[in-house]
Formats: structure tokens, sequence, C-alpha cells
């Protein structure tokens, strides 16, 4: 019985397989790599492989060239490849160097399966943890989802509550685009970032001759987001007097701009969000309490992450293959002591403080998988009852202080350490500048008052 060539066997799997020379001139090309490329075995032979195959990869970051370098097989590696219509087809390829008889190089070999099928699920099972681009599958996210999309479509006003960093703006924007104003601007306005005077011409805006630099008129946020959104971004720290003015247009519809003596009419949506007890304001006096009602007509609460440890490994996923992506890296995946590191952590940042996190393991990575070793060092700060915490490292389990008191430990352990400096203690937290502010606000942290 004559002996079957090589040729022949390979045509007879169903996986595509293709050899390279030294000089990446394809020198094999079987029945399954036509079908999946669109190629012809005549038109691939003695192409440089890039030129059939045309992935991002191929001039930096190839599998198959990375195998050749180090002589190492490279398993079940994903990748995208471009078929001879154009079209993007998604493969799952194992490359490995090729030898003679007498154990030197004389190229690579690599195989590859059409992986959409295995995509296309991925994507659904996505897109069901998914709303825009918030992302969750816990319980209390699934419902979160569903309320979301339901609101989105009418034009009532909403107050979005919740721990800082749990994205409460992403939320705000989530609905603005669900909803039939997407196409119009959607303004986010930081009610924390700026003092009254100034917030109040920034929101309303003024006419020429208000004050002394008022050469020109100058339309207000909300003037801007005619038509779309407007997002009110701790409207807790609003001062008495711009409560009154956004009650206005609240009910009205309208406003007067600084100097002006003509109401401005606006077909706006507010959101508006807060980490603070809004209700307990209203009670206290420090927060109108007819304001108050206006806004909790619909009230979103947004659980911290500690409340929905279940999302922990699909934040990571997402974050790690978002941050790839910018970087131009390529992530076998994590190991189970990265994620058991992060698994225990308590997250007084929430998902902002977990995407940080992930932002700085991808940046440190050099291949393989993300390992504990490009975590930040805060994560692994011993930590005990008598000693606050240094760095931004905060109590796991067990800890009978508040969560705020801890916080006000945390942050003023932070500035002085950083001598006060408001710039280099922020970036340390991993948090903004004006989030630093707003925290030393709350726990009256003064560099006057605290040495």
């Amino acid at each position: 019985m004559k002996k079957p060539d090589l040729q022949h066997v390979l045509d007879s799997v169903a996986v595509g397989i293709f050899t390279v020379d030294r000089d990446w001139c394809i020198t094999l090309f079987n029945k399954e790599a036509e079908k999946i490329t669109g190629f012809k075995q005549k038109e691939a032979l003695g192409r440089k492989c890039y030129e059939i195959f045309r992935t991002g990869l191929c001039i930096r970051g190839c599998y198959l060239r990375e195998a050749v370098k180090t002589g190492k097989t490279m398993i079940k590696a994903r990748n995208n490849i471009l078929n001879k219509k154009n079209e993007e087809i998604p493969v799952s390829i194992t490359a490995s160097v090729l030898r003679d008889e007498e154990g030197r190089i004389v190229g690579g070999v690599e195989s590859f399966l059409d992986d959409t099928i295995r995509v296309t699920l991925e994507r659904e099972i996505n897109e069901a943890h998914t709303f825009e681009n918030i992302v969750g599958k816990d319980e209390k996210i699934l419902k979160l989802f569903d309320v979301l999309a339901t609101v989105a479509k009418t034009n009532v006003h909403v107050l979005i509550t919740g721990e800082t960093g749990t994205g409460k703006d992403m939320f705000a924007r989530a609905i603005h685009n669900a909803s039939e104003r997407r196409s119009y601007p959607f303004i986010k306005v930081n009610c924390a970032a700026l003092p009254p005077h100034l917030l109040e011409s920034e929101l309303f805006g003024y006419k020429k001759g208000a004050f002394t630099d008022a050469k020109q008129d100058k339309a207000g946020r909300f003037q801007l987001a005619e038509k779309g959104t407007i997002f009110l971004d701790e409207i807790g720290d609003l001062s008495k007097d711009l409560q009154a003015k956004l009650l206005q247009v609240l009910d009205e519809k309208e406003f007067y701009p600084l100097g002006s003596t003509k109401p401005v009419r606006v077909d706006v949506r507010v959101i508006a969000s807060t980490n603070r007890p809004l209700g307990k304001m209203a009670r206290e006096g420090s927060f109108r309490e007819d304001l108050y009602y206006r806004l909790i007509v619909f009230v979103i609460e947004i659980p911290s992450l500690r409340e929905r440890p279940a999302d922990i490994p699909l934040l990571i996923d997402h974050f790690m293959a978002e941050q790839a992506r910018l970087l131009g890296k390529e992530i076998e995946g994590v190991t189970a002591e990265f994620m058991k590191s992060l698994l225990e952590y308590p997250y007084p940042g929430n998902v902002r403080e977990l995407k940080h996190i992930i932002e700085h393991a991808v940046l440190l990575y050099q291949g393989g998988q993300l390992d504990k070793n490009v975590l930040p060092s805060y994560l692994f700060v011993e930590r005990t009852a008598s000693s606050p915490p240094e760095s931004h490292s905060f109590p796991i389990v067990g800890m009978k202080k508040s969560f705020s008191q801890m916080e006000r430990n945390e942050l003023l352990n932070a500035l002085r350490k950083h001598g006060w400096n408001r710039h280099e203690t922020a970036k340390a937290l991993h948090i903004n500048r004006t989030t630093l502010w707003r925290k030393m606000k709350k726990h009256h942290l003064h560099s006057n008052k605290l040495s």
C-alpha cells in the first residue's frame, strides 16, 4: 500500500496548517487553511506569511516569530486575521519552531482554527453582563440594568447615589446614551470643583458687563446642554443660592443669566449625583428640602464594589482587555495568586480603584500571565489595629473602626507623608485632586489645624 505524502495527510485534517522558511515565506498550505483564509494554495505558496494573514500582530508580536525565536511552542493563542475578502476572522492558533533531521531551525509551523463561534458566544455572554459601558453580573447590578433601560426612555430627572469611585458618571452617561436625547449634548459639571460665584456663571452664563471681566456674553452649561442632558456631579456641594436657581430650572425650565433681566428657556434633562446623605442634609437645613424632593423622583443607588464581589473577576477581565489593547500587549490571563489578592482587597476606592490597579499591573506586565508581583505594593502592606494604614491601605476584615474613621486616618496619614501637598497626595491615593479636596472637607482636614 502506497504511503500517503505529507500534503495529503495535512489536507485531511480539519485544522488550518501552514509552514514557513527562515525568510517567512510560506512553504506549505493545507486545504483547511484555504477554507479559512479564502486564499488558494497556489496563491499562498512563496508569499510572505504576513501578506496572506495580515494580522495586527504580524509585524510586532507575531506568535510564530516568537516560537521560532525562543524555541517554545505557543499554544491556543488568540488572534484575528483578514481573509481574502478583507473580513476579520478570529482564530485560535498554535505556533512552533520547525527543525530538520539534524535539529537545525529551518522555519516555523502554525495551526489555526476558525474561532468565530466561540467569540460570538463570548460576546453574547458579555453583552448580557453590560449596559452601555457598565460591566456587571451581580444580581444588584443586573437589576440596575433593567431600571436604567426603563428610566432612560423617559425624561424624568434622576438622582444617582453611591460611594466615591462607584461610577456614578458612567451611569449618568449610560442613561443619556440610551435615551432619545443621545444625539444631543451630554454636559458634565462638577459642583464641588468651583467656588459658588464661579459655578453660577459656569452653569447659567452671563451677559456682557455683568462683572468686570465680562467682556462678552457667555452661554452657561444649561444652554450648552439644550435638548440633551446636564449631569450635576456631587450636587450635595451646591450652595443654597445655587440650589434656589436650580430649583427654578427644574420647575419652570428657565433661568436668568448673570446680569440679564430676561429669562432663558431650556429643554434639558437633569441627572444629579452625590455621595452625601441628602435626606439628612435636607432635614438639618443644609440642603433645600423642596429641591431634595424635586430630585428624588427617581433615585438610583449604586452598590459599592464590596457589595458585589462576584463582579470583581468580570471587571478585572474587562479592564485588563481594555488596557492591553491601549498598550498593544497580549496577555495570557492571570495567576491564582493575582486573582486571590484582588478578591481579598476591600476597595475603598471602588471600581475606579480597581481600574487603576489593573492599569498599573498591565503597564508593568512583561509576558505570560499577570502575577501578584505587578500589583501595587500597598495591597500587601501589613496592617494592625494599633497603627493607622499607610499610603492607601485599608484593613480587610475584623476592624472595629468605622469605614469613615478608616478613610480619615488614610487621608491624614497620606497628607502628612506628602507634606500636605495635595497634588502628590492625590497621586499616591490614585484619586483626582477634586476628590481629595472633597474628602478633606468632609473629614475637616486642614494643614493649619493638624500637623
